[in-house]
């Protein structure tokens, strides 16, 4: 998918002494560059409205949590025995629907009496701190292998499609088990661990797709335009092939992003996310997988916290790629 060569005019040009084209109802016709029709078909995608809209919310929740917190939860590490029955084993909290109450929004944990609401906020800290980098390791790391198979060709080529075959075949999630398992398990480190070993192995998905715009690009005029007035390979990669992968970037970005949501969410619940006490989605329902009985809400609310967060950006994905496609009928 690409948009052809950028151009840096947005209004159609007219010639020196003539005056602007009119319609029928006397409005001025205006040229719309490539991004303001995106955007507008973008905008008729309510889905994909809804999605980003969502989207910029979990942001902001996650970057506010303290404050957020602060006003309508409670520290995230404090104790609400009270909130616990203790006719029922000090198992359930007291109440219908997990302890949901004014108070305590989202409910309390079982047996502990933590506030739930807290733990899901900050999980989005977590979850989308891991997901965001690692994405952008990916995304760096793949379109410099991508372009550079893809501009260069023959046994470059061969020799990066093969490394990114090889990578793809890996079991990830075997290797991530058994490498941080055996690691110091402090938070910062951790979360390094998980950067390096969720955007290390997916970078070959949007490097394949660089590499194949890549190789469509280069046979493309403005390309050769670039070479017969003498430009280097540096100046074209940079000035002509990568403003045109912006939109393919862009888009398979956002798209690999719900993916590493997912893989954090599963190292967490396999016990090989970030340590305890800091909160994480995928903790919060692997600890559920012992008290669903008891309070089906343990589980079912950072579920939907996972659920919904990568539908959003799935939604979104799908939405902006429809947008940027100048073949699509939408």
């Amino acid at each position: 998918m690409t948009l052809g060569p950028v151009t840096s005019s947005t209004d159609v040009a007219t010639p020196a002494g003539e005056e602007t084209p009119t319609i029928a109802d006397g409005k001025k016709i205006e040229g719309r560059s490539l991004g303001r029709i995106a955007w507008m078909r973008l905008k008729r995608d309510k889905l994909a409205m809804a999605g980003g809209g969502f989207i910029i919310f979990l942001i902001l929740v996650a970057i506010l949590a303290p404050l957020i917190n602060k006003v309508l939860g409670h520290p995230v590490n404090e104790y609400h025995q009270d909130k616990i029955d203790p006719n029922l084993g000090g198992i359930p909290p007291v109440g219908t629907w997990g302890g949901i109450s004014k108070d305590f929004l989202l409910g309390v944990q079982p047996v502990t009496g933590r506030d739930l609401f807290s733990q899901i906020i900050y999980g989005a800290q977590t979850s989308l701190l891991i997901a965001l980098l690692a994405t952008l390791l990916a995304v760096v790391i793949g379109i410099v292998v991508g372009v550079t198979a893809g501009y260069y060709g023959g046994w470059v080529d061969s020799l990066f499609s093969r490394f990114m075959d090889l990578i793809l075949a890996f079991p990830l999630i075997l290797f991530a088990i058994a490498l941080i398992s055996v690691l110091p398990p402090t938070k910062g480190f951790r979360i390094a661990v998980m950067v390096l070993i969720i955007g290390g192995f997916s970078w070959p998905y949007i490097g394949r797709i660089v590499r194949g715009q890549a190789l469509s690009l280069r046979e493309r005029e403005f390309v050769e335009a670039a070479r017969s007035v003498g430009a280097g390979s540096f100046r074209i990669i940079f000035r002509e092939l990568l403003p045109n992968l912006a939109a393919p970037i862009l888009v398979y970005s956002t798209l690999i992003i719900p993916s590493n949501i997912l893989f954090e969410a599963a190292l967490s619940f396999l016990g090989v996310g970030v340590p305890p006490p800091t909160p994480s989605w995928g903790r919060l329902l692997s600890d559920a997988v012992d008290y669903y009985e008891y309070d089906p809400m343990y589980m079912l609310i950072p579920g939907l916290a996972i659920f919904v967060t990568v539908l959003a950006f799935n939604l979104f994905g799908d939405g902006l790629r429809d947008a940027l496609d100048p073949k699509s009928n939408r």
